[in-house]
């Protein structure tokens, strides 16, 4: 394995490129955890931003006011904001104040990882939500008088009804966003959580190596986002109805 290595290095040093850093253990240690964590924060809030979105978009189509207007100016906020600027404001001002109500940061559980995985799945959540309504708001009003007369709720149209017919109207937007959600996990740089833009980031301070990370950065999220796009299309073509959204 070291020969590989070795050899590699050398053969990228022939065309320009340092990947000394391979020789480290302790930056290899790093860089792998880096992309670890990069690809836990992506596996935990895809599922969260999906289903954070479930409950938004619902609560847009609401005929409640008391629950239709908070969401409505919930969704307003974050997707007018920056993703970047929320996590700051949560770190540093959320966190802050959770800490001295607890007396203490010693005291408080919540760190900046916790809080990169709650703020990127909610504002996520908020894109999936709009697309969500659109795909609510689209299912014809028949369709809806059906489920009605057969006598369901209005919660059992949303759920048997509205909600399977507006994901499959609503799902290209809702790739688009795990796209966007993949990208979104390299904002835990600025608040020090060790993924792999971070861990590249303290590699290239000291190797002075930045050309060479920046293109394993963007072959390591372009396979990403791939994979996701694909599972996309797949689920896309599964869930299609001839005549519905076409």
């Amino acid at each position: 394995m070291q020969d590989a290595v070795r050899g590699f290095i050398a053969l990228a040093a022939q065309i320009g490129l340092n990947f000394d850093f391979l020789t480290s253990p302790f930056e290899v240690r790093m860089w792998l955890d880096g992309m670890a964590t990069t690809l836990v924060l992506v596996a935990l809030t895809i599922p969260l931003s999906l289903a954070g979105g479930v409950v938004l978009a619902a609560a847009l189509t609401s005929d409640r006011p008391w629950l239709a207007g908070p969401a409505r100016a919930y969704v307003e906020l974050t997707r007018n904001t920056p993703t970047l600027v929320q996590l700051m404001f949560t770190v540093l001002v959320v966190n802050m104040l959770i800490s001295q109500a607890l007396g203490g940061a010693q005291n408080n559980p919540l760190g900046a990882y916790f809080w990169l995985v709650a703020v990127v799945s909610l504002h996520v959540a908020a894109l999936h939500a709009e697309a969500l309504r659109g795909g609510i708001e689209a299912v014809p009003s028949t369709t809806i008088e059906a489920a009605k007369g057969l006598g369901f709720s209005r919660l059992e149209v949303l759920r048997v009804v509205e909600l399977p017919l507006a994901l499959r109207t609503a799902l290209p937007a809702i790739v688009n966003n795990l796209v966007n959600l993949v990208k979104l996990t390299t904002i835990g740089y600025a608040v020090a959580v060790n993924e792999i833009t971070y861990a590249s980031l303290m590699i290239w301070t000291q190797r002075d190596n930045v050309v060479e990370l920046m293109i394993v950065l963007l072959v390591f999220f372009s396979a990403i986002n791939l994979a996701v796009a694909r599972i996309g299309a797949a689920v896309e073509r599964r869930l299609a109805l001839p005549g519905f959204g076409q």
